[in-house]
């Protein structure tokens, strides 16, 4: 059985939305408003109660009497009653390393599910030391990454272990989608660049392929796959490049397979790449993908440059038009070698901008998941596969998203 925080305790909403006021806060509402169950107890909460009102009356008519609640991440009383009246609180206020801490707490003692869109490894690695055995003792889910970051990569490797049947000795997801980076994605890699670059212990963090598992030093396989590197021709003739995501993504499988006592396989290479297509022109994409990756990182990391980057990058709480986002995509293939040498297959793929439609369903799933199914009896700081597993999945199919797996 699960631990359902907050069920039957006379909380006052099922779910809240907090950022709601900001431009992915905005897509979720939307999402919501079109796909909870119509007794879900739905609330909006952020900073302003006049801009609350202002995405409420844009939203469909059932949203209409939705609460609105008044809360700000520099005021602990204000998220301390906000998680206290909330059985799940899914937040898109970041850069989370700035403003997320103060809602894990408040989440974390109140026995209140939390959901997250981050995919800054700092931020996680403290909320981890910070508040996971208060998480553990309360019954709290904290679960990161409930978006574009890392939904894909977590379940997609869940999904390829189920049909693989045994364990895994090397996963390699390789990612192609059409869709821009959110402002607050790269406000919250601007912000992890800048942190590392100006100190070593924060570097060594980051760097390390096991920097968010319960206990990196008794790792079993620490050797894993670069994240960087150059561009490469793979096996079957296409060429890759280094994936933007993936010093974060793999770190959160990782996580995943140790909280599960590595039930993957205690000897699994995992890495991530982006696909970059067949033949010259394959190759040509591969060496500006990661030209431009590369650039981006070295801009970040020095002050002058990383002003302009933020004056001409995208501003956190912007982002494309409805028609732009509609054109978007992912698709993520997942190729496992078992440690008896077979090969298995998955495919996770969806429709509409990654980091922002996408993930506003990926997020609004996690959250309706939190609050309404029953699941594993775990608690703490946990990630997608490990809170809520193949009922998410379940879930993200019904949703229009495909998650499918093959095994010889």
């Amino acid at each position: 059985m699960s631990t359902d925080a907050g069920r039957g305790t006379g909380r006052e909403h099922d779910l809240v939305v907090f950022g709601a006021t900001g431009f992915v806060g905005a897509l979720l509402a939307g999402y919501l408003a079109r796909a909870a169950p119509e007794n879900v107890r739905i609330a909006l909460a952020g900073r302003s109660r006049g801009r609350l009102e202002t995405v409420r009356a844009a939203l469909p008519e059932r949203a209409r009497d939705w609460p609105l609640v008044t809360a700000d991440s520099t005021d602990p009383a204000s998220l301390a009653a906000l998680a206290a009246a909330s059985r799940v609180v899914a937040t898109t206020v970041g850069p989370y390393a700035r403003y997320g801490l103060p809602l894990v707490e408040a989440c974390a003692r109140a026995g209140t599910h939390y959901a997250d869109l981050t995919g800054e490894v700092l931020f996680v690695r403290e909320a981890i030391d910070r508040y996971d055995a208060v998480a553990r003792e309360s019954g709290a889910r904290i679960v990161h990454s409930c978006g574009y970051d890392s939904v894909p990569s977590d379940l997609g490797t869940l999904l390829l272990h189920r049909a693989a049947g045994t364990d895994l000795a090397r996963v390699r997801a390789v990612a192609t989608a059409r869709g821009g980076l959110s402002g607050g994605t790269l406000a919250s890699l601007l912000g992890h660049v800048e942190s590392v670059a100006g100190d070593p212990a924060a570097r060594r963090i980051a760097l390390r392929p096991h920097s968010l598992s319960p206990d990196p030093a008794a790792e079993p396989a620490p050797d894993q796959p670069r994240d960087a590197g150059p561009p490469r021709r793979e096996p079957d003739g296409s060429w890759t490049a280094p994936f933007v995501m993936a010093p974060y993504n793999t770190r959160i499988v990782r996580r995943s397979n140790a909280l599960q006592d590595w039930g993957y396989g205690r000897g699994l290479r995992y890495e991530e790449r982006m696909a970059a297509g067949r033949g010259a022109a394959g190759a040509a994409a591969a060496v500006a993908i990661t030209a431009a990756t590369a650039a981006m990182v070295a801009g970040a990391t020095f002050p002058p440059t990383r002003a302009l980057l933020e004056r001409v990058l995208p501003k956190p709480g912007t982002g494309p038009s409805e028609q732009a986002r509609a054109k978007g995509f992912f698709r993520h293939v997942l190729t496992g070698t078992t440690t008896d040498g077979r090969t298995v297959t998955a495919t996770v793929a969806g429709s509409g901008d990654p980091g922002y439609s996408a993930t506003a369903v990926m997020l609004g799933e996690s959250a309706l998941c939190l609050a309404l199914d029953d699941l594993p009896d775990r608690s703490g700081s946990l990630t997608p596969a490990t809170a809520m597993g193949h009922t998410l999945i379940e879930r993200l199919r019904e949703a229009g998203h495909t998650y499918e797996a093959s095994a010889p």
